[in-house]
């Protein structure tokens, strides 16, 4: 006997085609590189064109499409470089979160990061600095301890931090480069080739130089700000800046005087 189709059955295949024609595959949310973003942040706003910095384009472009989803940048700034309009985009959504001071300087932490990428992308690669630790007395973030570290052992010497990170106003001559974090100054007294101590310095991440009286209101000492710091102040960020463009980190903007290494950050480091 041949089975007659009733309504409810063709209910039942017609809701089940329906079914399977609705299904689509999810979407990945797109991923934001906080190494490259920060990278780029620590480079970008210094050039002299709109390059962008190597493997950080499609990261930044995100963000800069999260900033113009939220008014703070225009849409043709949306281009992957993390120039000046996007640092002052970045600065206005820090204070959006109710950030002030160097926790609102438009270089992206880990949490304002994470908090924009909401609903929007994931955050991978991220920077952390630690908690606050000491050497010799003086006042640094883990990150920048364990960077030092690496240096003495590259270096074959021990060093003795004469200037710390965090000591907002406390170092007058360094024109605010010790307020955030990442910034150290080294004694030479027990160092006898300087050069090999700011090459080792550079080899793990920082952007290092040598300093001579002859150049401002100091003693002889090697001056360091590790790059991709997040807690770094503006005027660190600058010489940052400076060292990618290869010039001297000071008011002279002078070609720089030290060893030439392959620029790199901590983590880039400690993957190579």
């Amino acid at each position: 006997m041949r089975k007659v189709a009733t309504a409810a059955m063709f209910a039942a295949l017609s809701g089940a085609t329906l079914g399977m024609t609705a299904a689509q595959p999810a979407v990945a949310a797109p991923s934001v590189n906080m190494e490259a973003v920060v990278k780029a942040a620590m480079w970008d706003p210094y050039k002299a064109d709109q390059s962008i910095t190597p493997g950080s384009g499609e990261s930044v472009k995100v963000v800069e499409q999260a900033l113009a989803a939220k008014n703070l940048l225009d849409k043709k700034q949306v281009d992957g470089h993390f120039g000046t309009s996007t640092v002052t985009a970045y600065q206005k959504y820090q204070k959006s979160l109710g950030h002030s001071g160097l926790a609102a300087s438009g270089l992206p932490g880990k949490g304002s990061l994470t908090e924009l990428g909401k609903g929007r992308y994931t955050v991978t690669a991220p920077i952390g600095v630690g908690s606050k630790t000491s050497l010799d007395g003086k006042t640094v973030n883990k990150r920048t301890a364990d960077m030092i570290a690496a240096a003495e052992k590259k270096a074959g010497v021990k060093f003795t931090i004469t200037q710390g990170s965090y000591n907002a106003g406390g170092v007058g001559a360094s024109g605010g480069t010790h307020d955030g974090g990442g910034a150290v100054d080294i004694s030479v007294n027990n160092i006898s080739n300087k050069t090999a101590a700011v090459k080792a310095l550079r080899e793990v991440g920082f952007a290092a130089w040598h300093r001579t009286p002859s150049q401002g209101d100091w003693v002889e000492h090697i001056h360091g700000i590790a790059i991709s710091d997040t807690d770094m102040s503006p005027q660190a960020q600058a010489q940052a800046g400076d060292y990618f463009k290869g010039l001297n980190g000071l008011a002279s903007h002078a070609k720089d005087d030290g060893p030439k290494v392959k620029k790199v950050t901590w983590e880039e480091f400690k993957r190579g």
